[in-house]
């Protein structure tokens, strides 16, 4: 749970019941994309907090076209828009459009939005270049007096960017890469914790003498799902686990030869 200011929240609470019907109503109409462009600039300055005057701009070019929107805070461009008509679905094209965008100028941030559906992106800068969603959600299905929805709004708001919050975007990057079901699948399989079931199994039973290796498999075999340790999210997760174990091994070793020196 992060800390969101008292008036910012209230601010994201008024806003998401002032526009919530206004969406409801122009999905029903089905508002063509510059109406929805529209509403997305009114919403991004009276639910998100940016200077519509100054901070929001659909004047940036990007060669030779314009992106539909984008965030520039103290002259710099920090995240691009792309806006859909309210009635489209937003299809992984429109997605790799914006990254498109976004790679072309250098910027690590992408929302795809039609005023209802919002995406937020994260631009991997690698070869080939990728994008990551980070999170999404539907604003009509939102609560005011829901706090993690609130969190999921406050990321996107002025109040985060203003570089003195702890709580971004880019740090919500980070807790996603770490707090996911691939990471915590391969925890599941790392030694202290295969040691911790086999001891609460002999609990229940002194003649049980699991291996950590049957255990591990009745794990991977039989309790998690395939998709959650294979492929290449599942992989990229064990370099991961494995490099942090190699370091409580360093740090291990370090400590052990420090409490020998000091008793020498």
């Amino acid at each position: 749970m992060i800390n969101i200011p008292t008036k910012v929240s209230a601010q994201l609470a008024s806003g998401l019941k002032k526009y919530q019907p206004i969406l409801t109503k122009a999905r029903s109409a089905d508002v063509n994309e510059s109406d929805t462009v529209t509403i997305v600039v009114d919403i991004l300055s009276d639910l998100f907090g940016y200077d519509k005057y100054s901070e929001i701009t659909s004047e940036f070019a990007i060669k030779k076209t314009f992106c539909d929107l984008a965030i520039k805070i103290d002259g710099k461009v920090s995240l691009l828009i792309e806006c859909k008509a309210i009635g489209l679905s937003l299809k992984d094209d429109y997605a790799r459009q914006a990254t498109n965008y976004a790679a072309d100028s250098g910027i690590e941030w992408v929302l795809l939005t039609n005023g209802i559906d919002w995406k937020v992106y994260k631009i991997l800068f690698a070869k080939p270049i990728d994008r990551e969603l980070v999170y999404e959600f539907d604003m009509t299905n939102m609560s005011g007096k829901k706090q993690s929805d609130l969190e999921m709004l406050f990321y996107l708001s002025r109040e985060s960017r203003n570089g003195k919050s702890k709580n971004t975007l880019e740090e919500l990057h980070v807790q996603k890469q770490l707090v996911n079901k691939f990471i915590i699948g391969q925890i599941l399989c790392t030694e202290p914790v295969l040691d911790c079931v086999r001891k609460q199994l002999r609990k229940m039973s002194a003649d049980l003498k699991p291996s950590n290796e049957e255990l591990k498999s009745i794990i991977y075999d039989e309790i998690i799902k395939r998709e959650v340790t294979e492929g290449e999210k599942a992989t990229e997760a064990l370099k991961k686990i494995q490099k942090m174990e190699r370091l409580e091994k360093v740090a291990d070793k370090v400590l052990k030869t420090k409490t020998v020196e000091e008793k020498v």
